[in-house]
């Protein structure tokens, strides 16, 4: 239960903690982080900085804009060395900014580097602050919030620990700004569906900490074997806490038998870009010696080409397994619509090739 024997620990922070007044960086809440994460090091622990806030602390160098799509890059390009700037202030030790898109983790070759930056990275004694590249961003290559993010990066380089700051002290069985009552849950062993329909929309009905996408970024983590905190980032007492091996929070526990990191990538970081439907009858291929071919394909959904991931479900909706496809979306549909005869099949013919190699494919469970 105490992180006082982790070695690797994820720290994420919010743009209200950067920016209590909504424009510009502020020094009245990451002070006790940065005390956090120096006290942290100073007693050989690695810490990874995920922080939000660039478009916030952008902000005051703009006259009241009418904030377009464009206007909100800008003032994440100005924003971000702000933002850095605080950070080298307050934590006085090298720092090593790194710039992400969904794009960029979804990207195997690109991952992978990611990974090893960070470590060579750390065993030099910097702290990488991590943040989204807002100035690049689109809505098909962003992860969209830091809590999935620092998840993402969290299971990229095998950390020990995720800390999650926000502005309520955890999560609650119900809003605890407008129920005295609500309970704070301290130990969360398995995340159900009925944890997520507490946490609401995006924002959130529990708290205004946005609850949905740390609830979503647990399960990422805790998936990959990764102690899960959800602490008030604005009580130095949180923080205090955690130095003395004590929960603050909320502890979203870590799997028994987390997944194996190429299953946890396809999973829980690569984003679907399509679906293919099959016939009960070959749900079990994944994990069966039987490849799956056009054959037993119902439908195909959505966009996408070769080696793009797609998720596989059966025709009653449920989701069997994400894996990487041998083919386009469009070669797919047509093989189905020019099906040769049977009498004349053959496995080098295009219709009876695998469609998903076994070597990219991910189970899904209990989905």
């Amino acid at each position: 239960m105490s992180i006082n024997d982790k070695q690797r620990i994820v720290i994420k922070v919010g743009s209200a903690l950067i920016a209590p007044e909504g424009k510009g960086c502020s020094t009245k809440y990451l002070s006790n982080i940065a005390d956090f994460i120096s006290s942290c090091r100073q007693r050989g622990q690695q810490v990874i900085l995920v922080s939000s806030g660039s478009v916030a602390a952008g902000k005051q160098w703009f006259d009241n804009p009418t904030v377009t799509k464009g206007v909100k890059k800008a003032m994440a390009s100005v924003g971000q060395t702000e933002m850095m700037a605080i950070w080298g202030k307050l934590l006085g030790d090298p720092l090593a900014q790194i710039l992400l898109t969904h794009a960029d983790l979804c990207n195997r070759e690109r991952y992978v580097s990611i990974k090893e930056t960070i470590e060579s990275l750390l065993a030099n004694g910097m702290i990488p602050v991590i943040n989204e590249n807002d100035t690049v961003t689109s809505e098909e290559v962003k992860v969209g919030d830091n809590d999935n993010l620092a998840a993402m990066a969290a299971s990229a380089v095998d950390a020990d620990v995720l800390i999650m700051c926000t502005d309520v002290n955890g999560l609650y069985d119900r809003n605890p700004t407008t129920n005295p009552d609500a309970k704070l849950f301290s130990v969360v062993t398995e995340i159900s569906p009925e944890l997520y329909d507490m946490a609401g929309g995006v924002t959130s009905a529990v708290g205004t900490g946005g609850m949905l996408t740390k609830i979503e970024a647990a399960e990422k983590s805790t998936a990959h074997g990764i102690d899960t905190y959800i602490i008030n980032g604005f009580q130095q007492e949180s923080f205090s806490k955690l130095l003395q091996g004590l929960n603050p929070g909320t502890h979203f526990l870590p799997h028994e038998a987390p997944l194996a990191p190429s299953v946890h990538w396809m999973t829980h970081t690569v984003r679907e870009r399509g679906e293919v439907i099959i016939d009960d009858e070959n749900q079990d291929f994944a994990e069966s010696d039987e490849f799956l071919t056009t054959d037993n394909i119902l439908e195909v959904k959505g966009q996408f080409g070769v080696g793009d991931t797609v998720v596989v479900s059966t025709d009653d909706g449920t989701r069997v397994a994400k894996a990487k496809v041998n083919y386009s979306s469009c070669l797919l549909n047509y093989i189905a619509q020019e099906q040769s005869d049977e009498d004349d099949a053959d496995y080098n013919q295009p219709q009876n090739r695998p469609i998903i190699s076994k070597e990219h494919i991910a189970v899904l469970e209990n989905e």
